[in-house]
């Protein structure tokens, strides 16, 4: 269910939109917008990309490789992490994946979402 009183929004997980990698978007202003990734399978993970916008996440549960360029960076419960804008990327997912994004700009806006290769 989505709510909204003098400019606030509440939604919940359950009425939150899914995107075509598997996110959920949550709450999402005009500068920032957060989404999650629940239960996310092992991957090797994808062709590194770079995004339009900045991302910082923390993960709830599992683990995962975040890669850029020649850097690798262990990601466990707890963790949190930072990727410019700008910046070629890819997450290897090592356990099961429960993580929390925020994108600024929203990440949903203008196809700045879109899967890559």
């Amino acid at each position: 269910m989505s709510e909204h009183t003098d400019g606030v929004d509440k939604i919940t997980v359950t009425s939150a939109g899914t995107g075509e990698m598997g996110q959920r978007y949550l709450a999402s202003g005009s500068r920032v917008a957060m989404r999650l990734w629940s239960g996310q399978p092992t991957s090797s993970g994808k062709p590194q990309a770079a995004r339009e916008y900045e991302t910082v996440g923390y993960v709830v549960s599992g683990r995962a490789r975040l890669v850029t360029g020649a850097e690798t960076l262990d990601l466990g419960p707890g963790d949190s992490w930072v990727v410019p804008a700008g910046v070629e990327h890819t997450y290897e997912i090592v356990e099961e994946l429960t993580a929390v994004e925020a994108t600024a700009p929203p990440a949903r806006e203008a196809g700045r979402d879109a899967p890559t290769g």
